[in-house]
């Protein structure tokens, strides 16, 4: 019997680089919340491959992560993997290199792809080593949790 739900959020991340840690923070934040639907709370950080395995059997995945889009700081965008091309140069695929998209595509590959995946990127300000976020991005975080919560409910 599988006791996961079907819908997954999941905070991608290095929380000791400031900005870059931006999806676990949000994720944490989330995690607060009191939710009538069953909702999966995964934080990831940076483990690479094996999110490969978290999102097997997921009928919907909304990932949230730190993006270099060439927006302003603090920046929130919505897409999903068909709407963004990875600027990531790897040296391939290996269990501690991630590039999402290159997950994604394999999941998909392989017919292990969630039926929805929504990525919220955000445009960091600083990404140095540090605990806590940038002021840009920790003023904006009641927007970015309001954003993922509308999807959640598929509210327009």
């Amino acid at each position: 019997m599988n006791n996961q739900s079907n819908l997954s959020v999941i905070g991608l991340g290095n929380i000791l680089c400031s900005d870059e840690g931006i999806g676990v923070y949000l994720l944490r934040r989330l995690q607060e919340c009191s939710w009538p639907v069953a909702i999966d709370f995964i934080e990831f950080g940076v483990g690479g491959m094996q999110l490969l395995h978290l999102i097997t059997g997921r009928q919907k995945v909304i990932l949230l992560d730190c993006a270099f889009m060439g927006d302003a700081p603090g920046t929130i965008r919505r897409f999903t993997p068909d709407e963004v091309i990875s600027r990531k140069n790897n040296t391939g695929l290996s269990l501690h290199e991630g590039d999402l998209l290159s997950i994604l595509t394999l999941a998909a590959t392989i017919g292990e792809s969630p039926d929805e995946i929504i990525i919220f990127g955000i445009e960091p300000a600083i990404v140095t080593p540090g605990m806590e976020l940038s002021p840009v991005l920790s003023k904006r975080l009641d927007e970015y949790q309001a954003m993922v919560t509308k999807e959640i409910f598929h509210i327009d």
